[in-house]
């Protein structure tokens, strides 16, 4: 199994992926944004999605939408074929499409929004924060985006404030995430000056 940035030779993908989503959504009967093969192939061409293959077998995929100027990106479209449910797939796709969000985005806030407590518990190992939506982007394309969802109706009525999914958040530069950034970096500086310590020590003993 391998997971890789996607590219315009994985185009051939993208039916299969938004039937995946489809069938999800139906499965699952919870909201879940559909997806036609343009906009997937076009995510693809332009680097914005991973992709999961076993061999030349479809098996995950998810993919970047950036929002306000690129203020904030959100992964979205996470999915991973019936034939490889079960195996931990979900996760890793996902710890994917973050790092490659944050490599390409540095600056950006990334955030979610979702019913699932699956993709709830990895975004929160991950370093997401429950957020309300008025923490989210304010631009109205994203929020367009849910009318293809079954519970878009909910959204309107709140006006936006709050629906069935769970919005959750992640920024690099929270409190919270600078330390862990400061504690990591101190360690490795710690470790490194510790291995050289036992270096010149074996050095010295010769």
């Amino acid at each position: 199994m391998k997971i890789i940035i996607a590219d315009k030779s994985h185009t051939k993908y993208a039916n299969a992926i938004c039937d995946t989503i489809a069938d999800a959504a139906k499965d699952r009967g919870t909201g879940i944004a559909k997806r036609k093969p343009e906009y997937i192939i076009d995510k693809m061409e332009k680097g914005n999605a991973v992709i999961a293959l076993e061999s030349d077998d479809f098996a995950g995929f998810c993919y970047i939408e950036s929002w306000g100027h690129g203020k904030f990106v959100a992964n979205s479209g996470l999915i991973v074929h019936p034939n490889y449910r079960g195996q931990g797939l979900a996760k890793k796709i996902k710890k994917a499409i973050f790092d490659h969000s944050r490599a390409k985005f540095p600056n950006s806030k990334i955030f979610s929004i979702t019913t699932g407590l699956a993709v709830m518990k990895m975004n929160s190992d991950l370093g997401y924060k429950p957020v309300t939506f008025s923490e989210l982007t304010d631009d109205q394309t994203f929020w367009n985006g849910c009318q293809t969802c079954k519970n878009y109706d909910v959204l309107q009525r709140t006006e936006q404030k709050m629906c069935l999914c769970t919005g959750m958040l992640y920024d690099a530069n929270s409190e919270e995430n600078k330390s862990k950034k400061e504690f990591k970096g101190k360690a490795f500086k710690r470790l490194k000056s510790i291995k050289q310590a036992l270096f010149l020590k074996k050095r010295e003993k010769k």
